[in-house]
């Protein structure tokens, strides 16, 4: 990394924190077990990831992905709808992957998760009751026994590199676990729900719609109060926030 410029804070909270160093990314993580995950999961997954360059905990070192990211939460995609098809295509190899070995969370704590989340969302007046019980009761169509797969876990829209058309790499992998399929999805066109039918398109198997928009309101529900302690405003245009409304 010799006459590196200087170094690019990609995004830092108390819990973790990314670094641009010329053409490696730093991630620094206290979480020792999320380290480990990220790097089997990479490992694992049938679909590009970044290389690792090297790895000294607290401290992972990726090289950086070509191309750019898909799009942005609150702008508009960049992106083609061939991209996002392709987008789509690689989000099934890796859910018809064989299973990672380590679990997923279970049912019965994605609906106490998501209780406790409503129940602090009303009690401190962050967002309207009416809001929350209505998107409430959206999440209950995802709230329902799947199959599980192979899941990234946090597959946001920033997450995933494409360049001409093709997806070069996927990022943050610390969240892959056993889960329902149809949450990559969800949480892959969160915000950008007009691409929702170029990811299906290219995922090529029939999608329960109404089970995406649940997984939306239940994402947009439980990161709020995460996002508020972080230092991040989920009232931006475009954000979690605005998915809430658009469910009323």
């Amino acid at each position: 990394m010799a006459g590196v410029d200087g170094v690019e804070v990609v995004v830092a909270h108390d819990e973790r924190a990314t670094l641009r160093v010329g053409d490696v990314f730093l991630k620094v993580d206290a979480d020792r077990t999320r380290l480990e995950v990220e790097v089997e999961a990479m490992a694992l997954a049938p679909i590009p990831t970044p290389r690792v360059r090297w790895r000294e905990p607290p401290v992972l070192a990726l090289a950086a992905l070509p191309g750019r990211a898909l799009g942005r939460l609150g702008e508009p995609s960049p992106a083609s709808p061939a991209a996002w098809a392709a987008a789509g295509a690689a989000v099934r190899r890796l859910h018809d992957a064989p299973l990672p070995p380590w679990p997923g969370r279970r049912l019965d704590e994605l609906v106490s998760r998501l209780d406790g989340e409503c129940e602090w969302l009303v009690a401190h007046g962050v967002l309207p009751a009416d809001l929350v019980t209505r998107n409430r009761e959206v999440a209950e169509a995802a709230l329902r026994p799947w199959q599980p797969v192979f899941i990234h876990g946090d597959l946001q829209v920033s997450h995933v590199f494409v360049d001409d058309d093709e997806v070069t790499g996927v990022l943050d992998w610390s969240e892959a676990a056993r889960g329902d399929a149809l949450y990559d999805l969800a949480v892959l066109t969160l915000g950008h729900q007009e691409h929702l039918g170029d990811v299906v398109a290219g995922y090529g198997a029939e999608v329960d719609l109404e089970v995406i928009r649940g997984w939306w309101s239940w994402r947009s529900l439980v990161a709020a109060r995460w996002l508020v302690g972080h230092g991040f405003d989920p009232s931006r245009p475009g954000w979690e926030f605005d998915v809430l409304r658009a469910r009323m």
